[in-house]
């Protein structure tokens, strides 16, 4: 038995480790509170969950852009299909607080001058 607890112990502090950096970049807290404009070319999209995002690029500088969860994204339009890898993106959100981590949650997405709202309620107007 004790064998057995030792062979569990380091694989549930491994899960618990996930849990906790999984969640870190769930909700808004680890983002700044003031929405940031960036402009760039989507250089990968994910439909994946737990949530859609995409990889852009922005002068140079790639940004991981998460956008909201796979039943909000959808209902603001922003399917397969909608874009593609060298489409032009504007994005508006939410940056990490660590300067150094390049991501940000998207409130809006606009593609070909479509605006996908994904949290319309954060976006003052």
């Amino acid at each position: 038995m004790r064998h057995v607890a030792h062979s569990i112990l380091p694989g549930l502090c491994a899960s618990i480790l996930l849990v906790s950096g999984a969640l870190a970049h769930h909700g808004w807290s680890w983002a700044e509170g003031e929405l940031t404009e960036l402009a760039g070319t989507i250089q990968e999209i994910s439909f994946a969950p737990p949530h859609p995002s995409l990889v852009v690029d922005v002068d140079g500088t790639i940004w991981q852009v998460d956008l909201a969860n796979p039943g909000k994204t959808q209902s603001a339009g922003f399917v397969e299909g909608a874009a593609e890898p060298g489409d032009q993106v504007t994005v508006l959100g939410n940056r990490s607080r660590d300067e150094s981590e390049k991501v940000i949650k998207a409130v809006r997405i606009t593609i070909e001058g479509r605006n996908y709202d994904l949290y319309p309620e954060r976006i003052e107007e």
